[in-house]
């Protein structure tokens, strides 16, 4: 699976897009505001450049997008303003894959000028949002072209499926799992940890040369406070997919083996994996790591439907589909999905009457070295 190809979040405004079901990721945005807000006017107080480059990595589509921008803008907006100093020029990035719904994003940005316009006034200054797709792990913009990166709900994906566990390996040596769990083998585990490490390794040598010294980065994505990675907060979600998967295994409507060839590019870490590979690429300090919990459902309602209000499971299993429904289509087929994600929603329902499991998600506040 080519995970750059293939993973975006569910375009438009159904029921299963990303733009109706992004409630949790909305939270923990809500949850990390203080954290951004402190580090943009310590960033400020340091040096208040001319023009200062802005970008949010891993954007997505929707509602919660231009949000964070909106956020960045008025914390910048109030500290100058206290300060009595020109709003500096913002050249402000929005960044995904390749796949994500760009269109969506773009055709939002009219009504967002005007509200700034009317909210900032007319010599509010310039604002430049532009576009930039590609992968995070890898160079974006120009050389210490960067003071602000910000980038929610996205890191814990990896660049690729871990070698030795994508679809074309030769033998399944995870088989009936689609993450690491408490019965996977120690070789699974071991291949997972290596790719987080060499991506977020890569992923702070790439911002290093981008983010001029003294600037900043603001990242939160799931991870879990145990240095079990086979720990529940990390990986039962996985585990009650992969048991809707071997269900309709068992009912013959899935071949085994196209279980079994599947595993997420995705790895929840834990601070001190964190901590060790941002000593090791030396380029950063660490100012701040934080974990908080949310409910699996964010702890928020969602809309009721034409046919009553959505058990906690169906707010679960929807958030999940938006999210992750493109590498599982692109894998199994169109056909299952529904069909799949029902199942999804009965074995969450039946999981929460037992115990209210929560994500971990972690948020760090780096510094550039001078």
């Amino acid at each position: 699976m080519e995970v750059v190809q293939v993973l975006h979040m569910n375009k438009g405004a159904g029921e299963t897009s990303y733009a109706k079901n992004s409630k949790v990721q909305s939270k923990i945005i809500s949850i990390t505001k203080t954290v951004i807000e402190e580090a943009i006017i310590e960033l400020l107080c340091k040096n208040l450049p001319e023009s200062m480059g802005i970008a949010d990595l891993g954007c997505s589509s929707g509602p919660n997008t231009l949000t964070v921008i909106s956020e960045i803008i008025d914390v910048i907006y109030s500290k100058c303003s206290n300060l009595g100093c020109p709003i500096p020029e913002l050249r402000i990035c929005l960044n995904d894959l390749y796949s994500n719904d760009f269109n969506d994003v773009f055709g939002s940005l009219p009504a967002f000028y005007n509200k700034l316009k009317e909210e900032k006034g007319r010599d509010f200054g310039q604002c430049f949002i532009t576009g930039v797709p590609g992968s995070f792990y890898g160079r974006l913009f120009p050389r210490k072209s960067m003071h602000f990166v910000h980038s929610s709900s996205s890191l814990h994906w990896l660049s690729q499926v871990p070698p030795g566990l994508d679809s074309k390996a030769s033998t399944a040596i995870n088989k009936g799992r689609i993450y690491v769990s408490k019965t996977s083998p120690q070789s699974v585990l071991d291949s997972y940890m290596l790719q987080f490490q060499k991506d977020f390794s890569l992923f702070l040598k790439s911002r290093s040369a981008e983010i001029v010294p003294g600037g900043c980065m603001v990242l939160s994505f799931t991870g879990r406070k145990s240095m079990d990675p086979t720990a529940i907060e990390s990986c039962h979600q996985w585990e009650l997919l992969a048991q809707a998967l071997m269900n309709m295994v068992s009912e013959g409507l899935i071949p085994e083996e196209k279980v079994d060839t599947f595993n997420a590019p995705y790895y929840g870490p834990c601070a001190e994996e964190i901590e060790l590979e941002v000593q090791k690429e030396g380029s950063f300090i660490m100012d701040r790591l934080e974990a908080f919990e949310i409910d699996w459902d964010g702890g928020v309602d969602m809309p009721n439907t034409i046919n009553g209000t959505l058990s906690s499971g169906q707010r679960v299993a929807k958030t999940i589909r938006a999210v992750i429904e493109s590498m599982l289509e692109s894998h199994f087929g169109r056909d299952i999905m529904d069909d799949l994600f029902q199942r999804h929603v009965e074995l969450v329902d039946e999981h929460l009457a037992k115990t209210r499991t929560k994500y971990t998600n972690l948020v760090i506040h780096l510094v550039r070295k001078g």
